[in-house]
């Protein structure tokens, strides 16, 4: 697989998006803890389904030697600050598709991490002949849904009552999808 890197500055903030590699997993770990204790938007409570530094070492190896997957982190002060991946399979009937997860710590929201780690991976999917990219996102995370939709995914569903959050009520998660014709 061909390595990512690129280098954007906003707001005074410099950072790369690149490829993962094994010498990030333990900051992978970490930083992935972190941000399930600071969001609800994503599937995990803090500590839920932790990975620790071989569990990364792992994914990010299957993940560069698959032709399907793509794992990318954000960098920025010498440190991952947020991560991506898409992640396909080699079934042929589902071969064309890919699913699209995100994290970012929140410290770093508004510096456009997520836009660029979302660009990133969908010029690496067109490029690579992905057909479409799903995701999906809980329905109160409507800056999300509306970076989505800028970048050509459309409501392809509703998963009702999907989660139950912190202050005890059901919220739906939204289905989404990018087709590249």
């Amino acid at each position: 697989m061909i390595a990512i890197q690129k280098e954007f500055t906003i707001n005074n903030l410099r950072y790369i998006v690149r490829s993962a590699t094994e010498s990030d997993a333990q900051s992978l770990s970490e930083v992935r803890l972190q941000i399930d204790g600071e969001t609800e938007n994503l599937d995990r409570e803090p500590g839920e389904a932790y990975i620790d530094e071989a569990g990364f070492k792992q994914i990010i190896r299957n993940d560069t030697e698959s032709l399907n997957n793509l794992f990318l982190v954000a960098e920025a002060n010498e440190r991952i600050v947020g991560f991506s991946r898409l992640v396909g399979n080699n079934l042929k009937r589902t071969s064309h598709k890919v699913e699209f997860g995100i994290c970012v710590l929140k410290d770093f929201w508004g510096y456009g991490l997520g836009k660029n780690l979302l660009s990133e991976s969908i010029y690496w999917a067109d490029s690579n002949n992905i057909k479409k990219i799903t995701l999906n996102v809980l329905e109160t995370n409507e800056k999300a849904i509306e970076l989505y939709k800028r970048y050509g995914f459309e409501v392809e569903g509703v998963l009702k009552k999907d989660k139950i959050l912190f202050d005890g009520n059901y919220y739906n998660t939204i289905v989404m999808g990018r087709f590249n014709e």
